[in-house]
């Protein structure tokens, strides 16, 4: 039985799995809008998107606002991880490819699963650890192979590890908000309040969208909708069923995503390296997903059942 995953488990995965493949999508889009939109116009057009679409189907479904003991934690990750984080990326991404842009973010689960042991008292598991240190090697090794041999401007590397920064505190503020609010609610406010943060750009996106070709202009629509709107309530579904470590560490798949997404859709072919550095990712996932075939204080198959008290 305890190989068996429970409902509970297998639909925390799922939602995980459509995080992390909206989320490597991003990388792709924000590389063809952010030729035609600043790094600022491109998050507020993005979050504005996501807000509009989050916020109705908030009042359809009729959840309502978020109790008073979430909203911490939604201030908190709305500024850093809708608002930071979004801006840096994007900034980031000018200087440097998708690939090696996901592989310095992944920095960021390096991050969450240590203030998660910090400040959450997730503690250190041993497979958790050993999962981040194969992970980490697999996605450092997809970043060589797309980086250009090393050349990375300095900029969008210090760039994307601000974004990684944000990003891991901002989960940690928000997963004992989960316990307060749902993750539509807690996706919801956290967008409206990046929304708010940068609404210094508005008039960057007004004037950029009215020479924008359609193209780039969708896909700002599609990151508000499906990266944004979608694939942040899904995580914040998945992380309310699990630690913020085991969470932040399946992103570390969203490397191995991107030259995949970008081979189909740029037409670029993944070199050897990337692809021996995306199987590390996954094998990194598996072990901190994998659960021990036998408890170390388990009693030999052959040993008779233990007798159980008469409570009585």
């Amino acid at each position: 039985m305890d190989r068996v995953v429970g409902a509970g488990d297998r639909k925390a995965l799922a939602a995980a799995a459509i995080t992390v493949v909206l989320w490597a999508s991003a990388f792709v889009f924000i590389r063809a809008a952010g030729e035609d939109f600043s790094p600022g116009a491109l998050a507020f057009g993005r979050l504005l998107t996501a807000s509009v679409a989050l916020v109705a189907i908030l009042i359809v479904t009729g959840e309502g606002m978020p109790a008073r003991g979430a909203w911490r934690g939604i201030l908190i990750s709305g500024v850093l991880w809708f608002g930071v984080y979004m801006v840096a990326l994007n900034w980031g991404e000018r200087y440097l490819d998708a690939g090696t842009a996901a592989m310095v973010i992944n920095i960021g689960p390096v991050l969450i699963a240590l203030l998660g042991g910090l400040v959450l008292g997730e503690g250190f598991p041993a497979r958790l650890m050993a999962g981040i240190a194969v992970s980490f090697g697999g996605a450092i090794v997809v970043g060589l192979s797309n980086s250009g041999g090393g050349s990375a401007a300095i900029l969008g590397v210090v760039l994307c590890l601000t974004a990684a920064a944000a990003w891991a505190v901002a989960v940690v503020a928000q997963k004992p908000t989960l316990a307060h609010a749902s993750a539509l609610q807690v996706t919801t406010g956290g967008c409206v309040v990046g929304t708010i943060a940068c609404v210094p750009f508005a008039g960057q996106l007004v004037s950029e969208a009215a020479s924008a070709p359609l193209s780039s202009t969708l896909s700002v629509l599609y990151l508000g909708v499906f990266p944004t709107a979608l694939a942040f309530t899904t995580w914040a579904y998945a992380l309310a069923r699990t630690t913020a470590g085991k969470m932040g560490v399946t992103t570390y798949v969203v490397p191995a995503l991107v030259v995949l997404m970008s081979w189909i859709a740029l037409r670029e072919v993944p070199t050897p390296l990337a692809v021996v550095g995306g199987l590390l990712c996954l094998a990194g996932v598996a072990i901190t997903r994998s659960r021990p075939t036998k408890p170390e204080d388990a009693p030999p198959e052959d040993a008779p059942p233990p007798r159980i008290p008469n409570r009585t």
